[in-house]
């Protein structure tokens, strides 16, 4: 490998993308489908990830990743942590699909994993490089992934939550305007428990992070809930001076 080379990628460095994403009241996470020929779906879906080229940072690598296999960019992300087993890379199903696409399949790689919120409705990703598809697909259902990515699933969904309990974040995975119910259902998917609703509202009202707006539910058949927005400079100083007690 000559390290001087920009264009080259490190065959031992990669960056790996948890996407969260909310509809349909569960927490979902953003998998590609890779090309090739899988006995099953839990060994075809991956997390979106790539090597780094030698002159990017992780971060960069990160966006680029996230660009070239979903069409995703200009996105939030937060760093996980780590990922380095010797074992990592070892199924032998990821063996044979490395062969296709990697001059050095063996070559042990060390993953840095990040995670992000976004909203499912406005984003429309589409795959390419070796992705075949890129879909949405309910957390709470998916019990393996290629390689480790199981594992740093586990740990993104691990994190999130104990962020959760520390402050109120999640917003991203709102649209702009919603109702107190459907972002109670929001944390209660993330969480994976069910939240006593006068508790939740006396939390959130009590933040005063949220506006009220005119609007309110439509074609319903009990009395129409009113929409909200989330009031970003309320909370960015509520964040520089700290929570009090804000966990569920």
């Amino acid at each position: 490998m000559d390290s001087n080379n920009p264009k080259q990628l490190n065959p031992n460095v990669s960056v790996d993308c948890v996407i969260f994403g909310f509809s349909f009241d569960k927490l979902k996470v953003l998998l590609i489908e890779r090309e090739g020929d899988f006995v099953d779906m839990a060994a075809r879906l991956a997390l979106p990830g790539d090597l780094i080229f030698n002159h990017e940072d992780l971060h960069m690598a990160a966006n680029r990743v996230l660009e070239e296999l979903t069409g995703l960019k200009d996105i939030y992300l937060k760093q996980i942590g780590a990922f380095g087993e010797p074992n990592r890379i070892s199924k032998k199903t990821d063996q044979d699909w490395l062969r296709s696409i990697r001059a050095d399949p063996g070559a042990r790689v060390i993953t840095i994993a990040y995670y992000s919120l976004v909203n499912v409705k406005d984003l429309n990703p589409s795959p390419s490089s070796f992705a075949k598809a890129v879909n949405w697909y309910p957390v709470d259902e998916i019990q393996d992934l290629a390689f480790d990515h199981y594992r740093i699933l586990t740990e993104a969904v691990k994190q999130l939550r104990s962020e959760l309990q520390q402050r109120p974040i999640g917003f991203n995975l709102m649209g702009e305007y919603f109702t107190i119910s459907q972002l109670q259902k929001m944390y209660e998917a993330i969480l994976n428990k069910p939240l006593d609703k006068r508790n939740f509202r006396r939390k959130i009202k009590k933040l005063d992070i949220l506006s009220a707006t005119d609007l309110k539910e439509k074609n319903v058949v009990n009395k129409p809930a009113r929409f909200y927005k989330f009031n970003e400079a309320i909370y960015n100083a509520l964040i520089e001076n700290g929570f009090d007690n804000f966990g569920f």
